[in-house]
């Protein structure tokens, strides 16, 4: 495998731990991908959910913790790698967690769950590079020419993330009711967005890597994915069964439990269907609203009278060890993976090594 250049920043290797919140993937999970040459992703998403404080402010918290969290893991990687945050623009201080982001000294920021429209004007100023989430050609091409009309400038690299993937997902519930044929199609999605960048890349004389995410298990796919014309890859749940997860015991354990006929995808108060572990949380919800008793300002479009869920509650509740009545998002392939790594074995392995 090639090292993977993002403008002047490399990567030894072209493989992206994809940012899975909350709390799953933070400092000691992109740390220690970092350190073996990838790029390690950290979530934003409620980060601070630990901190002292976080439940009188949850915004100054996340902050914090966005900056620690950073900190602490570029000291893991020993300097090797590269360090970045995943932001959701649907979170409710989303500009402030760019803004935050950049200011720490993270390497790249990548934002889905939303087209990130003003991204450039957040990162103005700083040696941050950045990538929306997409997964259509028509998602590129907006993307793409906004930035360039308002900004005069392109995007540093392209995460592609298709139907397999986990959390919440840019395709709708009808699409995503036929998987194998949602999954054949994106192939010809790859194709055309690596073609619709390279007008974007004459004009701005670069590089613009495509990153494919979601439903990527084995080395065997990745070569799939290269094979394609795509740069690099982003994987996310296998990350989750290893040592070095910020997850706790028990949602790991989760993972290596858990069988293909257990994923669900479901509804989320994101206003975006996701992709999840059937467990008594998600009964719970398929029978009803469930009562939100406190409003964690996570979201920027959210009426805690109306959603069927608190999402942080779930995710919070989940990650802390609670994976019957708390969210556990994951990817398709789950059902794959039944054994606890470390991050070094797992690079490995997916480089075709071990």
């Amino acid at each position: 495998m090639k090292a993977l250049r993002i403008g002047d920043k490399i990567a030894q290797i072209p493989i992206i731990q994809g940012g899975m919140g909350v709390g799953v993937s933070r400092s000691s999970l992109a740390g220690a991908v970092a350190a073996e040459g990838g790029i390690g992703i950290i979530s934003t998403a409620q980060i601070g959910y630990d901190e002292d404080g976080f439940e009188k402010d949850q915004a100054a918290c996340n902050l914090k913790a966005i900056r620690k969290h950073i900190e602490k893991a570029r000291e893991i990687s020993g300097g090797k790698g590269l360090i970045g945050v995943n932001v959701m623009v649907a979170l409710k201080h989303y500009r402030e967690h760019v803004k935050e982001s950049a200011r720490a000294g993270a390497d790249v920021v990548i934002c889905g769950a939303g087209l990130p429209v003003d991204l450039p004007e957040l990162v103005a100023g700083y040696d941050t590079k950045i990538a929306p989430i997409i997964s259509s050609t028509r998602a590129c091409n907006v993307i793409l020419k906004m930035w360039d009309h308002k900004y005069n400038r392109t995007a540093d690299f392209l995460v592609v993330e298709g139907p397999m993937a986990g959390g919440h997902l840019g395709f709708s519930i009808e699409q995503l009711a036929d998987l194998d044929k949602c999954v054949r199609a994106q192939n010809d999605e790859i194709l055309s967005i690596i073609s619709v960048k390279r007008q974007y890349e004459e004009k701005y004389h670069c590089r613009i890597p495509v990153i494919v995410a979601g439903g990527i298990y084995d080395h065997s796919d990745i070569e799939n994915a290269l094979a394609l014309g795509a740069d690099g890859v982003q994987i996310a749940s296998r990350f989750v069964a290893t040592y070095e997860c910020d997850a706790s015991d028990a949602y790991k354990q989760a993972y290596l439990n858990a069988k293909e006929e257990d994923v669900r995808i479901i509804k989320s108060p994101v206003g975006l269907p996701g992709r999840a572990l059937y467990n008594s949380f998600i009964k719970k919800t398929n029978e009803g609203r469930l009562h939100v008793n406190k409003c964690y300002q996570c979201l920027e479009k959210c009426n805690p009278s109306q959603i069927p869920y608190c999402i942080t509650q779930a995710l919070v509740d989940a990650v802390n060890g609670d994976v019957e009545n708390g969210l556990i998002f994951c990817g398709a392939n789950i059902g794959k993976i039944n054994k606890l790594v470390s991050v070094h074995d797992l690079i490995k392995e997916l480089q075709g090594i071990l």
